[in-house]
């Protein structure tokens, strides 16, 4: 299982596929994990990887979930989005698309303010 590491943050990650790199964010609210992907409406991994270079992760302090590290109180939107700017960073990805399901929404949109150069494309699903 691939891991991510800045400071006291541990990212569990995973990736399949190739060509254009595609974050996607499964649902599960403040839950969202890598192994959420079976029991969503589509599996997105599965589904582009012939496509995208897939990207997933679980979101830090995920019940079950094998990513951890401490949350700013006063900006957790920002910390997860930190969180997925990293993890492109640590992957050598500048641009990207992203796409969201449930709480991806939010993620998106934070994800979007703080970085409008990096996401090329957002889409929320299920919002």
């Amino acid at each position: 299982m691939p891991i991510y590491t800045k400071g006291d943050v541990t990212i569990h990650y995973e990736e399949t596929g190739s060509g254009f790199p595609l974050l996607v964010t499964p649902g599960g609210g403040l839950n969202s994990l890598v192994s959420n992907w079976p029991n969503q409406v589509f599996n997105a991994m599965e589904e582009f990887k012939n496509d995208f270079r897939c990207i997933t992760m679980d979101q830090r302090n995920a019940k079950g979930g094998e990513s951890s590290g401490p949350i700013q109180v006063d900006d957790p939107w920002g910390a997860f989005a930190d969180d997925q700017l990293g993890l492109m960073d640590h992957l050598g990805i500048r641009e990207f698309f992203f796409m969201g399901y449930c709480i991806g929404g939010p993620f998106a949109l934070k994800l979007m303010e703080r970085a409008p150069e990096r996401v090329v494309a957002g889409v929320l699903c299920q919002p």
